[in-house]
Formats: structure tokens, C-alpha cells, sequence
């Protein structure tokens, strides 16, 4: 950890996946939730705005307490209550089936363990509950995948972990999870920045 990471960082995360195309992704990724929700790298708190109105309580892990300050005003102008509950989505501090739904956007890819961060996802949620994700990671076309698997380790050193080549509905499945409709795509823009804009938007559930 150091400046660039603690506080740098940060910054940069809220403010390039702010846009309005991710936006309109966000709003999609959090339709459907409802009742207790856990969200695993709230981050500055991006999500809030898109938030159903049945959604009861937000609980939240974070490990950067500068996101969570950035976060404030949006916590502030909340409905639900939003709580940060734990720093370390590894280690979640809940009980079994705790949660109706659990919700991860930009997260998975920073984990570094995220296969047991995901079977934590799957224990803390209900049966039947729901995972969302709208998460960045492997992209279908060889010469991209290519690219992603050449850059990946200068972006890990400067983005703080984060990995472009995660296979986000393969590790989804593997966790135990019931994945549903997965939508794979690009972000609109220019071919060259296709290593890191391709995404995946769905659901997963818990079998009951």
C-alpha cells in the first residue's frame, strides 16, 4: 500500500466508472434487488443511486476508508441504511444465509483470492438468494485476450491488484452458484481499449 494505491487510486475508480454508459449498466445490474443486500466493493458508493426502492438495508464491504469517505453524501441522501459491515470480501463477517441478495460491480477483479470471496458470496446468501455482477475480465477475441493476458501485470501493479483476464461467469459457476442470463460485451469506444472494456452483466443463485 502507499499514496498512489490509498488515495490515488481511489479517485481515479470513481471517477472513470462514473460515465454514463456504466451508469446505465449499474441501474441494470441492480434491478431485481431487494430486502437485505450486501454489496462487496461499494467503492465511493456509485451503486446507491440505482438501488430499488424494496431494497430494506445496505450493508457494505470496503477495504479503502478514502472511497468510503468519498462516499458520504450518497450514503447521506440514501433511503435504505447503509452500513460498512468489514474491509475484506475473503472474510465476510456475516452469518450463514444472512443476506437476500449480494451485489458486485468492478470488484471481483482486485480479489486476490476470488474464488474464496465467491464461495463466501454463496455462503452469506439465503437459498434461492441472488448474486449480482457487472464485473470487467476476459474477452472472447484471441488477439484481445492476448493483449489482456500481456498488460495485466503492469495493470495489477498500478490499479491495485486488478486482473484483466478473470473469466468472472466460469469462477461464478465454480463457486457453487446457479449462474442465469449473462450479457457479454464491449464498452462503447475504440478498439484499443478493448483489453480492458470488455464486461459481463447477469445474475447467479443460490439453490434452495
Amino acid at each position: 500500500m502507499g499514496i498512489w494505491t490509498d488515495h490515488v487510486v481511489p479517485r481515479l475508480t470513481d471517477r472513470s466508472l462514473s460515465v454514463a454508459e456504466i451508469a446505465r449498466r449499474r441501474s441494470t445490474a441492480c434491478s431485481g434487488l431487494s430486502g437485505r443486500v450486501l454489496e462487496i466493493g461499494f467503492g465511493s458508493g456509485l451503486n446507491l443511486p440505482h438501488y430499488p426502492a424494496a431494497v430494506t438495508a445496505v450493508d457494505v464491504v470496503e477495504p479503502s476508508n478514502v472511497a468510503w469517505e468519498m462516499s458520504a453524501e450518497r450514503r447521506a441522501g440514501h433511503a435504505a441504511p447503509v452500513e460498512r459491515t468489514g474491509d475484506d470480501a475473503q472474510r465476510l463477517p456475516a452469518a450463514d444465509g444472512q443476506y437476500d441478495a449480494v451485489l458486485s460491480t468492478f470488484t471481483l477483479c482486485t480479489i486476490p483470492d476470488v474464488e474464496r470471496a465467491l464461495r463466501e458470496v454463496r455462503r452469506v446468501l439465503r437459498p434461492g438468494g441472488r448474486f449480482h455482477f457487472l464485473e470487467h475480465g476476459l474477452a472472447p477475441d484471441p488477439g484481445v485476450e492476448r493483449w489482456q493476458r500481456r498488460l495485466e501485470p503492469m495493470q495489477r501493479r498500478i490499479f491495485g491488484g486488478c486482473h484483466l483476464s478473470r473469466d468472472v461467469p466460469a469462477l461464478v459457476a465454480d463457486a457453487g452458484l446457479d449462474v442465469g442470463e449473462v450479457t457479454a460485451s464491449y464498452l462503447v469506444g475504440p478498439r484499443v481499449t478493448r483489453p480492458w472494456a470488455h464486461g459481463f452483466l447477469g445474475t447467479a443463485r443460490r439453490a434452495s
